[in-house]
This record gives structure tokens, sequence and C-alpha cells, in this order.
């Protein structure tokens, strides 16, 4: 389950459009399926970078910072 989430796609006239439902805010389209895919996981790479970002701004100085791996 490392680094999965649901893809969801449907087809919009030539385009296909995809969200995340997990992921508030993540979505993609592309004229296939494949780029859609892309672009949605892109989307998700993006929103989750910029949380991290926001979550560490007030982690203070002097804490221990440790990954934590979730399989």
């Amino acid at each position: 389950m490392r680094n999965e989430f649901t893809a969801v796609i449907e087809k919009d006239g030539k385009w296909y459009i995809g969200y995340c439902p997990e992921i508030p805010g993540a979505n993609g389209q592309g004229r296939t399926i494949e780029e859609c895919r892309k672009s949605l996981a892109e989307a998700i790479k993006l929103i989750l970078d910029d949380r991290r970002a926001d979550a560490l701004r007030g982690v203070p100085a002097r804490a221990r910072r440790e990954m934590v791996v979730v399989a």
C-alpha cells in the first residue's frame, strides 16, 4: 500500500478526466488514460510535497525528525 492512491478516471468527450478521492484537489487530465494517470500522479505529488513543507514549518528547529515508512 506504500504510495498507492485511488485514481477515478472517466471519459469526457475526447479527454480523460481523473481525480483521487483520498487527496482532495488532486485532479488530472489527458487525451489517453496513461496521460491522465500521469497528470494525476503529478498533481498528487505536488499536493503532498506542499502539505509536507507547510506542516514542517511549525516544527521546532531542535526537534528530532525521522522518516516513518508505512508498508
